[in-house]
């Protein structure tokens, strides 16, 4: 049996095989990974019947159809879900996944969300490459209260140079 594209260890039959084959996935995350799993071998109709009407609309199997076969897929690393649960109808799964396209090796981290519509979990959106905050760097002045809790003038204190 062949191994789960998807990273799980499973073989593929008993990991996303089903959810390719119409079994619901019970979380964002078995979404993501059967559709990543449908990525890898060019199921283009499951990736396009898992989206919701929002995604469906920016969804382009010309595209799609064009691009697929000059891809040689590397793996996808789940890195974080929210949401997803009993009850809940939405949910996020943080992942990055590695291909290889036209010969240049690539990485491409996504936040994709997800909903549960009729029951049935579809994906909605993602941010692509998302970017961290930027940081913020505190100016201190000489003559300002020493942040380390001393009482003295920072220029006093840890501010002095060596």
């Amino acid at each position: 049996m062949a191994p789960c594209p998807c990273g799980s260890g499973k073989s593929f039959d008993s990991c996303c095989g089903p959810y390719i084959d119409g079994q619901a996935t019970p979380t964002p995350e078995a979404l993501m990974r059967s559709r990543y799993a449908a990525f890898t071998i060019g199921d283009i109709d499951y990736i396009e019947k898992t989206c919701t009407e929002n995604a469906a609309q920016l969804f382009n199997r010309v595209d799609m159809e064009r691009s697929l076969p000059d891809v040689d897929w590397l793996g996808i690393e789940v890195r974080d879900t929210s949401g997803g649960k009993d009850g809940d109808n939405v949910g996020t799964v943080n992942f990055i996944v590695r291909y290889r396209y036209n010969g240049r090796d690539f990485n491409q981290a996504e936040n994709a969300s997800f909903q549960r519509v009729g029951g049935v979990w579809l994906y909605d959106q993602s941010e692509i490459n998302p970017k961290s905050p930027p940081v913020r760097v505190a100016r201190i002045g000489r003559n300002t209260p020493c942040p380390c809790g001393s009482g003295k003038k920072y220029k006093k204190c840890c501010g002095q140079s060596a």
